[in-house]
């Protein structure tokens, strides 16, 4: 009798099949998330690059429309998207000061108005980099409980063959069918852990980018404030 690999497969039981269809579903949603992280995460660095490289001169020559107008034009950049929505709120921040309507309750702190609308969208741009990370995260600590139950079940099966004389080549399907479920619970959960951490690690690169070039941006207004 062949125990190949394929024929184990074809062999096992109806409820082991299930399991190894659902690990199946969950490593191919595991793969789509990590590949769609990867090219997000390529996009954002790629355009940030290109986008901070230009900032200092345009912020230095006090060119904040031309700012604005650039960072809208980088949309998978989360610094651009911070430092576009922190310029939009410093201009509207110095025309609400320069000017004073029926409602008008008076001045208001222009830089903490400015680091409160980059701290929102700051937020909401590392949300959106963490998409899907908490599904990478459920494969890989979940896949191998999934094999773990395959396995037992792989076991029962075996154990149900040991009737009379019974030979390893009736009880080996069984317990083979019981250890592939294990490996692929284990070879899905590597692939998943190894996945979610390199994606957690990009998110805290571009969330440390964030940080670097709004606090810059802050400190341009500041300055621009005293002089």
């Amino acid at each position: 009798m062949d125990h190949s690999l394929v024929d184990i497969l074809k062999n096992m039981s109806i409820a082991v099949q299930i399991v190894m269809i659902f690990m199946l579903g969950m490593s191919i949603y595991m793969a789509y998330r990590v590949i769609d992280r990867i090219i997000t995460f390529s996009k954002a660095a790629g355009e940030t690059v290109r986008f901070v490289l230009g900032l200092r001169e345009q912020l230095k020559n006090q060119r904040y429309d031309e700012v604005q107008r650039v960072a809208q034009s980088f949309r998978y950049s989360p610094v651009a998207k911070v430092v576009g929505a922190g310029t939009a709120a410093y201009r509207q921040g110095q025309d609400a000061l320069s000017k004073q309507g029926p409602n008008d309750v008076g001045d208001f702190d222009l830089v903490d108005s400015v680091n409160r609308a980059i701290e929102r969208v700051k937020e909401r741009e590392v949300s959106s980099l963490r998409k899907g990370l908490a599904g990478i995260g459920t494969v890989a600590t979940a896949t191998p409980f999934v094999g773990l139950f395959g396995t037992v079940i792989g076991i029962i099966n075996a154990f149900a063959l040991l009737k009379g004389n019974a030979t390893i080549e009736v009880i080996g399907p069984a317990i083979a069918e019981a250890l592939y479920a294990t490996a692929g619970g284990l070879l899905i959960a590597i692939f998943a852990a190894m996945g979610y951490n390199y994606c957690t690690s990009r998110v805290e690169e571009l969330t440390v980018d964030m940080n670097d070039v709004s606090s810059e941006f802050l400190d341009h207004i500041l300055r621009e404030g005293r002089s």
